[in-house]
């Protein structure tokens, strides 16, 4: 893929990612406020790099896109470790936002053949596949249960990074076949609900319990999640081109980002509830959107004609790196909101989903320089 243009020096892009990591690993909550306490005593540091949750999840399939492309032996040690860490501690409650680092795990479990690692990802594939393990919503969705809420009858848009995506790669793995259909599965009854006709972006919710949409929220981040699963699970099962379970997915995600297109803001960035640009400006979201069109891109599954919107989208992403590292204008942990109200008064923060996304984005865009 040839960009558009290349205004930015490939060095300042590498040594942005190696601030992005830096920051990844050494992030800490100096104050206690991002420290959740569960009903059984354990305290999650949803903030800091030694804890298992989505946002560890994220960093992981981060650092192993960039070994992948690289060869980044730090980034590799980095996976490893923390793996090994967390091992050593135990694993955590499983849900829909564990079963994240996962997805990292299944590829180092390829790349590496470390068979420790295979008990773990059985484990947590069939904690999803089991009738008496992961809640099911109707029609036999995955229900969005989290460390602290089980969500009933709810479908979220970010259940398809978190957990179906780990699903279909260990299906791969282990030759379950079982996995791969109801990933499929998942990806169908995800559009169905989430999915707005009418502007092609997507709901952050629906709930089976009163059959709506909640706040109707189009919330950005909810969104980027859709932006990388999509094109992830289209290469990870190797679609060819006419497969209709290819041709509907990449239909959706092309409605998605002809309605992205439409709202970029000037700056690059995009809005936390896309189509009111009353709401902030949110960077994490950016960039996510910026990794899955320029992937979707490049591997044909969008027109040509979008990768300027995602090269436009990492340019906001890099002027909102500081020189620590940081992505700045990253909103924090957002749970369904019931009004347009909720999603305008989530705080920003320095969260570690910040810099893993905009680690994801920049090695996707490092790709533009080959």
């Amino acid at each position: 893929m040839v960009a558009l243009t290349h205004d930015v020096p490939r060095d300042q892009v590498v040594e942005t990612i190696g601030r992005l990591i830096d920051n990844l690993v050494n992030i800490k909550d100096e104050t206690g406020e991002f420290l959740m306490t569960l009903e059984d005593g354990r305290v999650i540091d949803t903030k800091g790099w030694n804890d298992w949750e989505w946002t560890h999840g994220v960093g992981l399939f981060g650092l192993w896109r960039l070994y992948e492309q690289t060869g980044d032996a730090g980034a590799l040690r980095v996976m490893t470790q923390w793996f090994e860490d967390r091992f050593a501690l135990g694993t955590p409650t499983k849900n829909i936002n564990t079963m994240s680092p996962m997805l990292a795990l299944a590829y180092l479990y390829e790349e590496t053949g470390e068979p420790r690692y295979r008990p773990y990802l059985e484990s947590w594939a069939e904690f999803l596949m089991a009738d008496d393990g992961l809640p099911k919503t109707e029609e036999g969705g995955f229900q969005h249960i989290t460390y602290d809420t089980v969500n009933y009858q709810q479908l979220w848009d970010d259940t398809l990074m978190m957990s179906v995506l780990p699903l279909t790669k260990i299906g791969l793995l282990l030759d379950r076949p079982a996995y791969i259909e109801e990933a499929k599965r998942q990806y169908l009854l995800h559009i169905k609900y989430l999915a707005d006709r009418k502007t092609g972006l997507w709901y952050h919710g629906w709930t089976f319990d009163g059959r709506h949409n909640f706040a109707g929220a189009l919330w950005a981040r909810g969104n980027c999640w859709v932006t990388i699963a999509i094109p992830e699970f289209i290469e990870m099962l190797d679609l060819p081109p006419g497969d209709a379970l290819r041709t509907f997915l990449t239909d959706a995600l092309l409605a998605q980002v002809e309605a992205l297109a439409r709202h970029q803001d000037e700056s690059g960035l995009w809005h936390t509830l896309i189509d009111d640009p009353t709401s902030y400006l949110e960077a994490s979201a950016t960039a996510g959107f910026a990794y899955g069109i320029l992937k979707g891109v490049r591997k044909g599954y969008l027109p040509r004609r979008f990768e300027a919107v995602g090269i436009k989208a990492v340019k906001a992403v890099l002027a909102n790196i500081d020189d620590a590292g940081e992505l700045k204008q990253v909103s924090f942990g957002t749970p369904m909101g019931h009004d347009m109200q909720f999603y305008k008064d989530i705080p920003l923060t320095s969260m570690p989903y910040g810099q893993s996304l905009a680690i994801v984005a920049l090695t996707e865009f490092l790709r533009t320089y080959l």
